[in-house]
């Protein structure tokens, strides 16, 4: 998706980028994994297909990708950005008819960055995110049924389940956009602050703005 393709999203503990091909490789290398696979409910990929991937969620219109990178190695210039992924966050209008409805999905990719609530964190951040410029009135999720962690999370965020798929072993959970959800969500990410991603080569110059 386009709408995001110079935007950094800055928070306490993460800073959220567009999905470029320099991050191709390594995103590569976390879906190998065959736990992610199962997670993410994916296929193994080719790198060829990895980067088809990568050019498919830049340009479809369906599709709002964000790396996730730990924020406190994004603080040093000298370390590469792609060193410093450790997930991606996605929003997929998934119904043509009803763009107003978003599939949410987060994936944190490395485990020593697992159970810090960095999780939490990116969840708000790219909610209020598809609120201010997606025009989302509802979030759903869909979560294989042996992944407790991430359904306890989300209910923990008020989400609440509505549907329990046995034969795709998955559970939906949904969460409508009213007011007092966007008071919430706003007030969750009052830190965060929205950036030119262009900019952001010169890091140090975007941290001492914070």
């Amino acid at each position: 998706m386009k709408i995001n393709e110079n935007t950094l999203l800055e928070g306490h503990q993460v800073i959220l980028v567009p999905y470029n091909i320099e991050h191709v490789p390594r995103y590569h290398e976390w879906m190998k994994s065959t736990e992610l696979q199962q997670l993410t409910a994916s296929e193994p990929l080719t790198l060829e297909q990895e980067y088809d991937m990568q050019r498919s969620w830049r340009d479809d219109s369906d599709k709002c990708t964000f790396i996730i990178l730990d924020k406190r190695q994004w603080a040093d210039p000298s370390v590469e950005e792609e060193r410093c992924m450790i997930g991606d966050v996605n929003i997929f209008l998934t119904n043509p008819l009803d763009l107003s409805l978003g599939e949410l999905e987060i994936m944190i990719a490395e485990p020593t960055f697992r159970g810090k609530g960095m999780g939490k964190e990116v969840t708000h951040m790219m909610m209020q995110f598809g609120v201010a410029k997606l025009n989302i009135q509802k979030f759903q999720v869909k979560i294989g049924l042996d992944n407790e962690v991430s359904i306890a999370m989300f209910k923990k965020l008020e989400f609440q389940e509505v549907s329990v798929c046995q034969v795709f072993k998955e559970v939906t959970l949904e969460m409508m956009v009213d007011e007092c959800v966007r008071t919430k969500l706003l007030n969750c990410t009052s830190h965060m602050k929205e950036r030119d991603y262009r900019l952001s080569r010169s890091r140090g110059t975007v941290m001492s703005q914070t």
